[in-house]
């Protein structure tokens, strides 16, 4: 019965498996690599395409494996994603740009709130939509999903608010640059706004190739590195967000005989830090001039990168049309609205403190 019970979950993971691979090949075509849209989109379409198809005629037993894929793969990969970074990254930019970070990031997790709460959108999907824009685009919803504990129709809600409005700025910013919508911003203000305003980190890649194609004017560096200390802060913000969201429940959680209410400790966050101080501490002693020449640190963003498109492709499975159409317009409205904030409120943020 055991070993029949596995052999299930294993026939779910490797149906995941096969998306990603599928996501990954996909994501190989040249025109979607114009688009700059990496495997983990590509993987959540695969899998929605999947869950509004196929997912009724496959075995009901082969679900624990794609939840598995959605939950203890997604962690595992959160963590690895701090390969991709060290501390060096921040000392490089400098104060303002952090300062900028901060401030974005504060303001539209609180902004998206605030909103939601006037458009009567739940919880859970005012802040699963307002982290993805904050932070890091599907990284930050993936990574803040264990936390908020939401259904996976609201997680692939908030990664489709990114990705739409994330490719928009892609070729938004570059045809500000070149018609002169940015030209009150030096070279360096212009990469601080890139990187600290777009959604993903590919979208700040594309946009900042797209204005500085050879780095000769360090727009596309300089973005970049201001994109990746936001992403750096998705682990206090995940700690932060645990405790609140304990004390909210623990507020309507009257009903319970203890009255108390479980703090979960996204301790993937912590590993996520770790990771960084580790990478930090074998760029300095390898002598490495950036994170792609640390030994076998390519492979590791490789799995990496693998496995999150894993546990995207998980979560778009458990996504139908039906759930989009019961959320209705409301997030697309709540993102559009932190769209226009990043956008009017990064560029006045640059202009005044870069």
């Amino acid at each position: 019965m055991i070993s029949e019970k596995r052999g299930n979950v294993l026939h779910g993971i490797l149906l995941i498996v096969l998306f990603s691979f599928s996501a990954f090949y996909i994501a190989e075509v040249q025109f979607i690599k114009d688009l700059s849209l990496s495997p983990l989109i590509v993987g959540i379409i695969l899998g929605m395409l999947y869950a509004n198809s196929l997912r009724n005629r496959l075995p009901e037993t082969w679900v624990p494996g794609i939840k598995f894929c959605s939950k203890q793969i997604l962690r595992a990969g959160i963590v690895l994603y701090g390969f991709r970074l060290t501390l060096t990254q921040v000392v490089a930019v400098g104060i303002p740009a952090i300062i900028i970070d901060t401030i974005i990031v504060c303001g539209t997790i609180f902004l998206g709130l605030l909103v939601g709460k006037l458009l009567k959108i739940d919880r859970d999907t005012s802040l699963m939509t307002s982290t993805g824009s904050a932070i890091c685009g599907a990284a930050a919803v993936l990574g803040a999903e264990p936390v908020v504990k939401c259904e996976g129709h609201k997680t692939a809600i908030a990664v489709s608010t990114v990705v739409i409005f994330g490719t928009i700025s892609m070729f938004l910013y570059p045809i500000m640059y070149r018609t002169g919508l940015l030209a009150d911003l030096n070279n360096t203000q212009v990469a601080i706004y890139t990187g600290s305003t777009l959604h993903e980190v590919a979208h700040v890649a594309g946009a900042g190739n797209a204005m500085d194609p050879t780095d000769a004017l360090g727009i596309a560096g300089t973005a970049t590195i201001t994109k990746m200390i936001r992403v750096m802060m998705l682990a206090p913000v995940l700690v932060i967000m645990s405790f609140a969201l304990a004390r909210s429940r623990k507020k309507g959680a009257s009903e319970e005989p203890s009255g108390k209410s479980k703090i979960t400790i996204p301790w993937f966050a912590f590993g996520f830090i770790g990771i960084i101080c580790i990478n930090t501490l074998l760029q300095s002693i390898l002598g490495a001039s950036s994170v792609k020449e640390i030994p076998l640190n390519g492979t590791i963003e490789y799995i990496d990168t693998f496995m999150l498109t894993m546990a995207m492709t998980a979560l778009g499975a458990e996504t139908s049309i039906e759930k989009f159409k019961q959320a209705g317009a409301k997030p697309f409205l709540l993102a559009a609205v932190l769209y226009v904030w990043l956008v009017g409120g990064g560029y006045l943020l640059v202009k005044w403190l870069a």
